[in-house]
């Protein structure tokens, strides 16, 4: 089974975050984005049952390799860069046309079975590209899946809660999935996979060489986004505290009722 999972190197959530010239500095403390972990971890179970190669793809400037990396660690067999400063600030959608070239390159020595992704990327939180990616590619689409089980050799059984209700799909492959977080929970890479990973291979490519592999039909024109000025959020400092001495509970509500009576 051929399986690509598509990560993202961000922010971490953790770390002190710095502006500089009214943009958020990256770079410094990037990690893979926790909810890809959850498709790299889906994958590699699935080669580790059938057989097969899991191939991690991520789009970003110098220093994304750590997230594919970390991919390694956990299973991955090789890794794919697209690093190319032309392709600064592309929006999702082109993110989306982007990968799917990347992935159709490699299609084309050698078909693929399945495209996984974690649900959202922690730092943009759009959600867009998983399904846009499986419209570049002309594939099906299922989002938001807790639970995979291969079937047979073209067929993934899938189930995700939507909208109040449990739903089991049959999905054919290939297909592009993306997960949650109930789907598993992900390895901590031994010292042993630490090694290995090194040793696995991490290859770089450019938007020019993988522009000819956009399919017939989708603008290779990409769009791109810029961050006009960006800087913390303050709090404003104006507070009421109020000591519980055993009627807190009124004071509290009589303090909202007179704010949201003052307020209209």
């Amino acid at each position: 089974m051929r399986i690509f999972v598509c990560v993202k190197n961000v922010p971490d959530g953790q770390a002190e975050r710095r502006i500089e010239d009214g943009r958020l500095v990256r770079g410094d403390d990037d990690i893979l984005n926790d909810l890809d972990e959850y498709a790299v971890e889906a994958a590699v179970q699935l080669v580790e049952n059938v057989g097969g190669e899991v191939i991690a793809v991520t789009m970003g400037p110098e220093g994304a390799e750590d997230s594919l990396l970390r991919a390694l660690q956990m299973g991955a067999d090789r890794a794919i860069h697209i690093c190319d400063p032309d392709l600064e600030g592309t929006d999702a959608p082109g993110t989306a046309i982007v990968l799917a070239a990347a992935i159709l390159k490699e299609n084309s020595t050698e078909p693929l079975d399945l495209v996984l992704t974690g649900m959202a990327s922690l730092d943009g939180m759009t959600s867009m590209v998983p399904p846009a990616l499986a419209e570049v590619l002309g594939e099906p689409f299922v989002g938001a899946v807790d639970s995979i089980e291969l079937t047979d050799v073209q067929h993934m059984q899938v189930e995700r809660e939507s909208n109040g209700w449990h739903e089991v799909i049959d999905i054919e492959l290939p297909a592009v999935i993306s997960v949650t977080d109930q789907v598993n929970e992900p390895r901590f890479p031994s010292f042993k996979d630490l090694k290995a990973a090194r040793n696995k291979p991490i290859d770089t490519v450019t938007w020019a060489e993988l522009e000819q592999y956009v399919p017939e039909g989708i603008v290779r024109e990409l769009h791109r986004t810029s961050v006009i000025s960006a800087k913390p959020y303050e709090r404003g400092t104006e507070r009421i505290v109020i000591e519980d001495t055993g009627n807190a509970g009124i004071e509290l509500a009589e303090y909202l009722y007179k704010s949201a009576g003052s307020e209209g």
